[in-house]
């Protein structure tokens, strides 16, 4: 798992008026986002998330990944569901302060988003395991508190669209992840917390939360 692709603003608020579906559209089609994830971002179920000093707290979004089987370039959505070799759940942890700063900069979201530990993933469940991918409950909680609960039936872009989109502007090769947008409830989690979150009737994880105590230099502290 090399590189990993998100959407801002793929799933409708719960109180979102229908009639603003297609302006919601529209901004999402702007707000493409391609962060480039080290290996190190990716941490194994029972894994540790390590937040960097100086910051006190990341982000946690819950997500369905999907895995690419092979290699995807100028996919139709008619066939893009060929190219999934498999799905897991992931959490997209983001450093809130980075990226508020790379956004008023117009930088790119890497150093808030592909850090060490920032990306925690499930094993990968194989495609056939999956037969409704449009009708998965996700949920989150820290520390036995429910944060996240939602539908992937209520994103705004489909599967197929985000494989098609995605393979128009950059090639997907075997491996790759797209995580597919977060429900609401995202917030932040702090150093001794705990994370579970899971795909109801599928899979759960869980991961300790810790501070890490190096410095980066980027943060200039």
């Amino acid at each position: 798992m090399a590189n990993k692709w998100s959407c801002a603003s793929n799933t409708e608020p719960w109180d979102e008026d229908r009639r603003r579906r297609s302006q919601l559209r529209r901004t999402c089609q702007g707000a493409w986002q391609r962060c480039s994830k080290p290996t190190s971002s990716y941490v194994q179920n029972g894994g540790t998330i390590e937040i960097p000093s100086p910051l006190e707290a990341l982000d946690y979004e819950v997500e369905l990944a999907v895995v690419m089987s092979h290699k995807a370039r100028d996919v139709p959505e008619a066939s893009a569901m060929d190219y999934v070799g498999g799905y897991a759940l992931a959490l997209d942890m983001t450093a809130r302060e980075i990226q508020s700063f790379a956004k008023s900069a117009g930088l790119p979201w890497t150093l808030a988003k592909g850090q060490d530990t920032f990306t925690p993933i499930s094993a990968v469940m194989p495609k056939s395991m999956i037969k409704d991918h449009d009708n998965l409950e996700l949920w989150l909680k820290v520390d036995d508190e429910i944060r996240q609960k939602g539908s992937t039936r209520d994103m705004i872009f489909k599967i197929p669209f985000l494989i098609s989109h995605i393979s128009s502007i950059m090639t997907l090769l075997e491996g790759d992840v797209i995580l597919t947008g977060t429900p609401e409830g995202v917030g932040p989690v702090r150093a001794g917390q705990k994370i579970t979150a899971g795909i109801a009737g599928f899979i759960d994880v869980h991961f300790d939360v810790q501070k890490r105590q190096t410095k980066p230099a980027f943060l200039g502290h």
